[in-house]
């Protein structure tokens, strides 16, 4: 088919293929998508403007004809003070900018060395992984509850940015702020230490710390209430055999409705972490530092008891190292068709809502295979997410130098220092 090719060489050609698939996008999105209302952006607000306004505790707070109410750590709630500020409009606005400004930071550090490599039309480019991004569930779904997902995202791989820049004095602090406004970049924290960056577990670990006793000199009441029952209150957040819920905890309590299982599920939880380990160990001793970031963000999802749709964003580095790997060609100049296949596979069942067809019944062997379809492609991404050899193996505390996608390489000492504007240094 060479008409693509004929219409993209006309002047104006790419300019309205853009415009096509933007207009269908937006179309798309507005139409189609069940809108989530800013329900999440509205039970912070409400729970911050009653602590703020109406001397209220931020853990009995609920929103308004539902059983729903701030589950994050007390520091959570501090970041977003400024919400009592400024109007419910302004802040669902602002929401949704830092949403923007944070996608806009994760794309152009996963994705700008590809596009640069391969010598893809920028600008149009762009265009194109703008509307696959806002396609793709967990992403619309973080934008259409008002979620703080992207900006976690977004604070994790700025330490790896950090890392792979040689810039390590710093690193960790954005990993430690992400663990202090939610518990689940924790695991970011455990991979700093199995692949030898003491230091930098040592300042994320103080950074968290840092800002839970900071919220906790605050309100005291309030950091109390929540390391003592609403950490524990599973309740809070919803039912955990709810379709939405793809972890392995969903998994068990779909298949076994009523029996929280917590035996099961922390054996299950160990052989994912026990995985998760030696296979983020794997990529550091190759090299590829990138696969390993990737790994810990799958494992962090499958081990947490709670992992709605929303926060599957998480999944988005692995599936770049995974488009990544497909679109490099081998000695033959040939790229990986096969692998390319499984990538547009794997991005149309996370983009299809198909979890949703078990949420009234999630019993039966389909609804095994179906209502955790996002568990078993996390999963599978764990267990044969590709890695890329750039070094030897050689000890991570030692002089590194970036590879061309800008991650920690280690290997020989550069010549001359890397210059900090080369492509993404995450």
């Amino acid at each position: 088919m060479r008409w693509p090719r004929r219409v993209m060489a006309r002047p104006g050609g790419r300019a309205a293929v853009a415009v096509c698939l933007v207009t269908a996008t937006a179309v798309f999105l507005a139409t189609v998508p069940l809108f989530r209302g800013f329900f999440d952006i509205g039970v912070y607000y409400g729970a911050v403007g009653e602590w703020v306004h109406h001397g209220g505790r931020i853990y009995d707070y609920l929103s308004p004809g539902t059983r729903y109410g701030f589950t994050y750590p007390p520091f959570a709630a501090v970041s977003m003070l400024p919400m009592a500020l400024v109007p419910w409009p302004v802040a669902v606005a602002i929401g949704v900018l830092l949403g923007v400004v944070a996608s806009v930071l994760v794309l152009r550090w996963l994705l700008g060395p590809a596009v640069r490599r391969e010598a893809w039309h920028g600008w149009f480019a762009w265009v194109v992984i703008g509307c696959l991004f806002g396609l793709f569930e967990p992403v619309r779904d973080t934008f259409s509850f008002g979620q703080v997902n992207l900006l976690l995202v977004a604070l994790v791989l700025a330490d790896a940015r950090l890392l792979a820049t040689g810039r390590r004095r710093y690193a960790g602090i954005g990993i430690g702020l992400a663990t202090a406004v939610k518990l689940t970049p924790a695991l970011f924290i455990g991979y700093l230490l199995i692949t030898g960056r003491r230091r930098q577990a040592a300042v994320a670990t103080g950074t968290a710390a840092a800002a839970t006793l900071f919220a906790a000199v605050l309100d005291p009441g309030a950091s109390r209430d929540f390391w003592t029952r609403a950490l524990w209150d599973t309740g809070r957040v919803g039912e955990l055999g709810y379709v939405s819920n793809q972890s392995v905890q969903g998994v068990l309590s779909r298949l076994r409705p009523g029996d929280t299982g917590h035996a099961v599920w922390l054996m299950c939880a160990a052989v994912v972490l026990a995985v998760w380990a030696y296979r983020a160990r794997a990529a550091v001793r190759c090299g590829d530092d990138r696969a390993g970031f990737a790994l810990t963000g799958l494992a962090a999802c499958l081990v947490s008891p709670v992992t709605w749709v929303h926060h599957l964003v998480w999944v988005l580095p692995a599936l770049v190292v995974l488009v990544d790997t497909a679109l490099r060609r081998d000695g033959g100049g040939r790229r990986n068709g096969r692998l390319l296949t499984l990538c547009a596979a794997l991005y149309v069942v996370l983009c299809s809502s198909v979890v949703w067809l078990w949420r009234d019944d999630s019993t039966g062997p389909g609804a095994l295979v179906g209502s955790n379809a996002y568990v078993w492609i996390t999963l599978g991404l764990l267990v044969a997410l590709p890695l890329r050899a750039t070094a030897p193996d050689r000890a991570p505390d030692r002089p590194v130098v970036a590879d061309e996608a800008g991650w920690r390489r280690p290997g020989t000492v550069p010549p001359h220092p890397v210059p900090e504007a080369s492509p993404l240094k995450t």
